[in-house]
């Protein structure tokens, strides 16, 4: 929000907790209530920015969240809402945005992945699933929009020095951080939380730049990664077959061999 405000831009920010954005607002962010679980508080939001704003030039679907344990332990209803917020919100967004920038004949719609969208890490089934999708979905709406004059671009950060990974992992240690599955999930949270793998993290800065040179590229690529680290990983899985990235995933991970 603060780098596109400084580039000139009128933002409406959104999130749940506007409390945290207080902030914003003094510097001159237009501040929204949306709850992304919810359809219709979705299409209220649209239908006020509507109201108040004679064009949209960049849609940024930011949210998001990691519903991380394993698979056999999340229930159905958590894994929905992790695609609802991930994947259906977005897509809600888009779709009641669109008419507008096909009428005006442009407009960028920014979809934040993750590299978790091209690799894995454990006990992310659903969370990997979500972005995977996002990513599908991102890449066909590009090409149905192409003759509109609309560009769809995907930002795949790695890991970011943010709230998230810190609810991702409580949330996976309450799921399965005991029973048969702790002997993956209790190491995974501890290499998740030592000095070496912090230093590896983007500043949220970085991305947010990430972000507005994308919607100010006059030719965009399709996709867009940071930081180093996280390039280095979706190298790594483009050089290596399947067999070989899960082999080099467990010793990152260092999962325990299989019996």
């Amino acid at each position: 929000v603060i780098h596109f405000l400084k580039a000139g831009y009128t933002v409406h920010a959104v999130a749940r907790r506007l409390e945290a954005m207080k902030d914003l607002k003094e510097i001159g962010a237009i501040l929204h209530h949306l709850d992304l679980k919810k359809p219709s508080s979705i299409t209220a939001f649209v239908k006020e920015i509507l109201k108040q704003s004679p064009r949209v030039d960049v849609l940024v679907n930011n949210a998001g969240f990691g519903y991380y344990g394993a698979a056999e332990e999340v229930s159905m209803q958590d894994a929905r809402e992790q695609f609802e917020v991930n994947l259906f919100a977005p897509a809600q967004l888009i779709q009641e945005f669109l008419p507008i920038m096909r009428k005006q004949r442009q407009g960028r719609i920014i979809n934040v992945s993750s590299i978790g969208g091209r690799i894995w890490s454990p006990m992310g089934a659903w969370y990997h699933a979500s972005k995977f999708s996002l990513e599908g979905y991102s890449d066909t709406l590009l090409n149905d929009l192409r003759p509109f004059g609309i560009d769809v671009i995907v930002i795949q950060p790695g890991g970011v020095k943010t709230e998230w990974a810190g609810i991702a992992m409580e949330n996976m240690l309450k799921t399965s951080g005991e029973g048969p599955y702790k002997g993956i999930a209790q190491p995974f949270a501890k290499l998740s939380l030592r000095p070496e793998v912090d230093r590896l993290l983007a500043r949220p800065s970085e991305i947010a730049e990430l972000i507005v040179r994308a919607a100010r590229d006059p030719k965009p690529k399709a996709r867009y990664v940071a930081p180093l680290s996280g390039r280095i990983m979706l190298f790594i899985r483009w050089i290596l077959s399947d067999r070989a990235f899960d082999w080099v995933s467990g010793k990152i991970f260092r999962l325990p061999k299989i019996l």
